[in-house]
């Protein structure tokens, strides 16, 4: 379980194929200290285990689904990674509850400034978008989010200084498909409505 206040951004030293899956190879900051195997962290909002540790390496193992279903798709050597340690018991909860499971990819169309902040519209796969509200909350790359506008399938999110300088959203374009884990309360209750028909 994760909060979405991303910690760090992280660079892939290597993605290498590993068995029937994959390895992937971070280089990280301070949470290199906090970090042991078999703990979980988001990276990009993916909830992934760390399979071995190295200073300030992390290594993580990726199945077939998970590289397939996730931007972690184009990860290569040089690209920047947003890190989110596991939410302790005893911890804040200062953005909203985040699985780490991404639910798909959704496509920025448009990202730029807009006066002292940034500004992101993103499209959702098509079935996607009965879980995207005004006002509701959002996991984009593993950085917890408030929903503003929502058109359709499109909808957009606003970005403060503090959290473009931290994570990597500034390294994205128009074009650029970013992970999406959409509120899990949402889905819980669209469950339950079915079920109680």
């Amino acid at each position: 379980m994760f909060t979405g206040i991303v910690e760090e951004a992280g660079l892939v030293q290597a993605v290498t194929r590993r068995g029937k899956g994959w390895s992937l190879e971070v280089e990280v900051g301070g949470i290199a200290a906090g970090v042991k195997i078999g703990d979980s962290v988001a990276v990009n909002g993916c909830c992934l285990t760390v399979t071995e540790a190295k200073g300030k390496k992390l290594i993580f193992d990726l199945l077939d689904e998970t590289k397939e279903k996730t931007n972690l798709q184009s990860a290569q050597v040089g690209t920047r990674v947003n890190l989110e340690s596991s939410l302790r018991a005893d911890g804040k909860v200062g953005g909203h509850f985040v699985t780490g499971h991404i639910d798909g990819t959704a496509e920025v169309v448009k990202w730029g400034r807009s006066g002292e902040d940034w500004e992101l519209e993103a499209q959702v796969p098509a079935g996607m978008e009965r879980y995207v509200v005004p006002k509701g909350c959002v996991a984009i790359d593993g950085i917890s989010l408030t929903i503003g506008r929502v058109e359709g399938r499109k909808f957009n999110v606003w970005i403060i200084p503090h959290t473009y300088e931290v994570t990597t959203l500034r390294d994205r374009k128009a074009g650029d498909k970013v992970n999406l884990e959409c509120d899990l309360l949402a889905k819980y209750v669209e469950k339950m409505a079915r079920i109680e028909k």
